[in-house]
């Protein structure tokens, strides 16, 4: 639910710069409204590389916010709620095996109508990727079209995430979505078929006869504007109708300006330190919690972001299904000297952190405070901010000492971040404990969302007493929307659904 703008505020990325190029191709004329002839345009601060729902860029916040307008998925989230899309119910006949029973009125954009065979084949599809999806469906054995509109899911244990999993398993037609070049143009069953798409720089979508009702809208593009002060530019001129996430020093930028609205909601994003657990001197946990002692977290987060973030209470946001509020660690430098003597570190040492400016907003900022505070305590920390080709290589490498990031937990569940990275067998940053592994498969393959929240709740204080990471903060998305636009409602996942939006003179 939107809260009023003096709440919140959040910025995503910024990036590269063709905004310039992009409005000078437009032609609405100088202060006129986007939304002309039914068109929206809404611009996300992230480019749409990659409209593959299960390839590399599966949970890509931009990739998953095209996939949501062009493709379905059986299962679909509405706030806290679990509700029929393609499906029109699910049933765990047997711990290890569920039956999906499907919609018999859908069609793809080409007219050829949905049937189980397409849930069968995305399923083994996103399965076998080999990608950051594909870890949510390793214990899926068989999927089996037991008729054209009933799907059965065999796993070789429980699987009780599957539901949600399932809001993120986009359909795709069986028999095409192998083809040559589908992805540049590719066929979905969703509210929008893509008219045009061209890499980073622009997705053309144009309303369908939907299934679940046609939307207001008659054509929606998704253009990618770099420049941060290009997007206030053109909303404020009108060239844009929408824009998120603004960041937190523009608002002032929009706020109380004539014919613009803020709306702001908690979103599933947020900021972490990894330390390599697996590397000296980090393999000591009295060293991570002394590193985190020292950083004066919640002076950082409070003058760096202002109202576009919330102090981290727990190693997910607490929007996410599965947050259990921890103890804060204190900002106690002189304590983090003295565990760092205890641990043999007396005088300190030396070390390097590594991120990429893009990953989110004011992301130096928050390197370089952190660095400062490090520094306090004789720990000297190298800046290592480097492109992002290199720095996801060295992540996957585990070749860093420190990584600063941001995470958005996709699913708005717990199992999507916890379960997914800090199980010993993912082996994302050098972490091993059998407790938390059993908890995260205990909740992994439990059905009862009560007895899922106990564990979650255990499994996020071994995460944070255990100083894995430090965990600063959880970001909040503004949507700034010219008042034209009517229906619109920011979601936290920074994946709005169009369907419902009209224009309005």
């Amino acid at each position: 639910m939107a809260t009023p703008f003096d709440r919140r505020s959040f910025l995503k990325i910024s990036g590269l710069g063709l905004a310039g190029a992009f409005l000078a191709s437009c032609s609405f004329g100088g202060g006129t409204r986007a939304g002309a002839e039914g068109l929206l345009r809404a611009a996300f601060s992230q480019p749409i590389n990659d409209l593959d729902p299960h390839g590399p860029s599966s949970v890509d916040e931009s990739t998953l916010l095209a996939s949501r307008l062009v493709y379905d998925t059986p299962i679909r989230r509405n706030g806290e709620k679990l509700e029929p899309s393609v499906a029109t119910s699910w049933e765990q006949t047997t711990p290890t095996t569920w039956v999906l029973s499907l919609r018999d009125d859908v069609t793809f954009h080409d007219g050829t109508p949905l049937t189980a065979q397409d849930v069968k084949a995305s399923l083994e599809r996103v399965r076998d990727a080999g990608t950051a999806q594909s870890a949510l469906w390793t214990s899926v054995v068989e999927v089996e079209a037991t008729d054209d509109h009933t799907v059965r899911v065999v796993t070789d244990e429980p699987l009780g995430t599957l539901p949600v999993n399932l809001t993120l398993l986009f359909i795709l037609p069986a028999d095409k979505m192998d083809g040559e070049g589908f992805f540049r143009k590719p066929i979905g069953s969703g509210p929008f078929r893509v008219e045009s798409f061209t890499p980073s720089s622009s997705l053309e979508l144009v309303a369908t006869d939907y299934w679940d009702g046609k939307p207001a809208l008659e054509r929606a593009e998704l253009p990618y504007l770099p420049e941060t002060s290009s997007q206030i530019t053109a909303l404020r001129t009108g060239e844009l109708d929408v824009l998120w996430p603004v960041p937190p020093d523009q608002v002032r930028q929009l706020d109380g300006r004539d014919g613009i609205e803020l709306d702001t909601v908690s979103s599933w994003a947020y900021y972490f330190n990894w330390f390599n657990c697996g590397r000296e001197p980090f393999t000591d946990p009295r060293v991570r919690r002394a590193l985190w002692k020292a950083v004066d977290v919640a002076t950082i987060v409070e003058n760096l972001f202002g109202p576009g973030a919330e102090l981290m209470t727990a190693p997910i946001p607490s929007t996410v299904f599965g947050h259990a509020p921890q103890q804060p660690y204190p900002y106690d430098p002189e304590a983090a000297k003295r565990e760092l003597a205890e641990a043999g570190y007396g005088d300190g040492f030396r070390t390097s952190l590594m991120w990429f400016s893009g990953t989110g907003p004011l992301a130096d900022g928050l390197a370089q405070a952190m660095i400062s505070d490090w520094a306090k305590i004789g720990v000297v920390v190298e800046a290592q901010n480097v492109e992002k080709a290199e720095w996801l290589q060295r992540l996957n490498d585990k070749d860093f000492d420190m990584d600063l990031q941001i995470n958005t937990v996709t699913t708005g569940d717990a199992d999507f971040t916890l379960g997914r990275l800090y199980d010993s067998a993912a082996d994302r940053m050098g972490y091993a404990n059998p407790e938390l592994d059993s908890l995260l498969r205990r909740a992994h393959r439990e059905s009862d969302q009560a007895t899922r929240g106990e564990l979650y709740a255990r499994a996020c204080r071994i995460i944070w007493d255990d100083a894995v990471g430090i965990f600063p903060a959880a970001l909040v998305s503004t949507y700034a929307r010219r008042s034209e636009v009517r229906g619109f409602e920011p979601v936290p996942s920074n994946q709005p659904d169009l369907r419902g939006v009209r224009l309005e003179n």
